[in-house]
């Protein structure tokens, strides 16, 4: 059986059940070469070298990368916030190695404004109505509240708001999850509006899935589909 290496960045169940599949490939016998935000005991297990950065700061993901070149054929990333901060740029500028996962430029995670107008532009028929809120375009609250309850009335409250910036699912407010009443939603809007741009847009009922493929420019491999389990 051929011997393959593998850089594999972690955080959480993600980055586990990759190590855990590429550890019982039986095409391969892996040696894996962790990074993790956290010591996780089964990646510890099972890497060939483990190492944990807690911020999982690029250049010292990439110095790792770089101590241990000769041995890893290939890396891939999990979490968003190394991918966003253009860890696949600087391993493949520093090293040999290919990384699996957008390049700074593409990762679009990191703004959900460039998201939803790039969908509007490909696929507008999949896209809520939404509304882009940013400070830079209103002079004084009192404008911003203007507007923003002019677009709650056109949708009737049952909105959906997000933050601009990457937040972890943490500055999400769902319509009847969230808030109840548009005074509750004005604060949950403030508190994200005042860190930068926040999109409102529609919500959006019924069972939701994700569907993703790998791409090399020619050729299109397709995932499994899969789902988010919100919380109860």
């Amino acid at each position: 059986m051929d011997r393959v290496g593998v850089l594999v960045v972690c955080y959480g169940s993600r980055g586990v059940a990759m190590v855990d599949s590429f550890s019982r490939s039986q095409n391969y016998a892996a040696d894996i070469y962790v990074v993790d935000k956290q010591r996780n005991p089964y990646n510890v297990k099972k890497a060939k070298k483990h190492v944990v950065i807690p911020d999982l700061d690029v250049e010292k993901i990439c110095k790792f990368a770089k101590k241990h070149e000769k041995m890893i054929d290939f890396g891939i990333v999990g979490p968003e916030k190394p991918i966003i901060n253009g860890v696949r740029d600087a391993i493949e500028r520093e090293t040999e190695i290919p990384m699996i996962c957008p390049t700074r430029k593409y990762a679009i995670e990191g703004s959900k404004v460039v998201q939803r107008r790039l969908f509007q532009r490909v696929v507008p028929e999949a896209n809520p109505s939404f509304r882009v809120f940013d400070p830079k375009d209103y002079s004084t609250l009192s404008k911003l509240k203007r507007n923003l309850n002019v677009w709650l009335d056109e949708l009737n409250n049952k909105v959906a708001i997000k933050p601009d910036r990457p937040a972890a699912g943490k500055g999400v407010g769902v319509w009847g999850d969230h808030f109840n009443s548009r005074e509750q939603l004005l604060e949950h809007f403030l508190s994200n509006y005042e860190y930068g741009a926040v999109i409102v847009e529609e919500k959006i009922d019924g069972e939701e899935s994700s569907f993703q493929a790998f791409c090399d420019g020619k050729h299109l491999v397709p995932l499994p589909e899969t789902r988010d389990y919100k919380r109860a």
